[in-house]
């Protein structure tokens, strides 16, 4: 069972958005809009696609992580997140 089960449609329904609002600034492009509208919209996805990341690491935290440190052996686990968030920090 993945640890974002519970949240899983949320998921999937946010995704879907996203998906949606990429294929409105490819059409954005194709159309000659305006550059600064294109920019809004891509910084809006940005921001959800970051709220999904958030779902997820929240989730990961909550169970693997929690799950790994209550058997003893959370170390790499925590190692893992750190990982992810140094990535997260170089891309900011």
């Amino acid at each position: 069972m993945a640890s974002y089960d519970e949240n899983k449609q949320k998921l999937l329904n946010r995704l879907k958005r996203i998906e949606g609002q990429t294929r409105g600034i490819q059409r954005m492009v194709q159309e000659d809009k305006y550059c600064v509208d294109i920019m809004t919209q891509i910084s809006s996805i940005q921001s959800a696609l970051e709220q999904v990341s958030l779902t997820l690491m929240e989730d990961h935290m909550r169970h693997c992580v929690a799950e790994a440190i209550q058997q003893g052996n959370g170390d790499e686990k925590i190692t893992e997140v750190v990982s992810v968030l140094k990535r997260y920090a170089k891309s900011n």
